[in-house]
């Protein structure tokens, strides 16, 4: 007799689909927010930079949703020009940081001993350092800066996705479909490209999500610490900086609203990878 709770291996084509599609809209809504979010930065970043002494550390309101700061700059303003600003250094970072963990990664997989163990090396290197403190040493070496913030997030922050990629691309070197496609005559790159890069895929959109997060609050935390980006450009960590001095005086709005701003616009890139990872991913493919 056949037991009726045994799990479905591949669940109906009209169960499958509206999941798909959810998470497609997820993914993709979420995308376009973010988009919105940026342009919307971009486009009032002058206006945010703009003076009012006359309305100087008023209150949330109708007119001033976030409230305005000690030089009358509205707040709302400045929280979008200062997203905007770390969504850029956070996405343009990680996503270099984990094209830099696939090519380390796939060099120590595929290449000889010496290169394994040349990239384990570096790996170990840059790890055992203190994090916080070569990301700020790198900064300060490139003149701080957007640039200077963008690359020291880029250059350490790969070692731990490139150690998840080479055991991946490992396990599918030695896989069987793997043999075959050598037996049948295929050679490296096209085994590389039809068959290890769809293999590592999923564990590489899952590595360039975690990645975003940690990038743009690191870009926050130098930034507030004087190492990051300079005090003229709106960024969240420089308005959390500046707030700092006035939350005594009881302007709580200067730092909550940008603060709480910075952590919906991290759960929004969470929610767009899990969506995508679950599009991506064979093994959650049937969810």
């Amino acid at each position: 007799m056949t037991d009726a709770t045994a799990p479905v291996l591949s669940a109906p084509r009209t169960r499958r689909l509206p999941n798909r599609r959810r998470a497609f809209a997820l993914a993709a809504g979420g995308a376009l927010l973010l988009a919105a979010v940026v342009a919307a930065g971009l486009a009032v970043s002058s206006a945010a930079q703009a003076t009012d002494f006359a309305a100087k550390n008023l209150a949330p309101s109708l007119a001033h949703p976030f409230g305005t700061d000690w030089m009358g700059r509205d707040m709302f303003l400045r929280t979008l020009a200062g997203l905007a600003t770390s969504i850029l250094v956070g996405l343009g970072a990680a996503v270099v940081s984990s094209l830099v963990a696939l090519a380390l990664a796939a060099v120590a997989a595929l290449g000889p001993r010496w290169a394994d163990g040349a990239v384990s090396w570096l790996t170990d290197l840059m790890m055992g350092i203190p994090h916080i403190v070569l990301l700020i040493l790198i900064s300060y070496a490139l003149g701080k800066g957007f640039w200077g913030v963008t690359i020291g997030v880029a250059l350490t922050h790969w070692p731990s996705l490139a150690r998840i990629l080479r055991a991946e691309i490992l396990q599918c070197k030695s896989a069987g479909f793997v043999a075959v496609a050598r037996q049948l005559g295929a050679g490296r790159a096209a085994i590389a490209v039809r068959h290890m890069l769809p293999y590592v895929l999923p564990q590489f959109v899952v590595g360039l999500v975690l990645l975003f997060p940690h990038a743009i609050l690191h870009e926050a935390a130098i930034t507030f610490l004087g190492f990051g980006l300079p005090p003229e450009m709106p960024a969240i960590g420089i308005i959390l900086s500046e707030s700092m001095g006035y939350l005594s005086a009881g302007l709580w709005w200067l730092a909550v609203f940008p603060g709480a701003a910075l952590v919906i616009c991290v759960m929004l890139f969470d929610a767009v990878g899990s969506s995508l990872r679950k599009l991506v991913d064979p093994a959650r493919a049937q969810e």
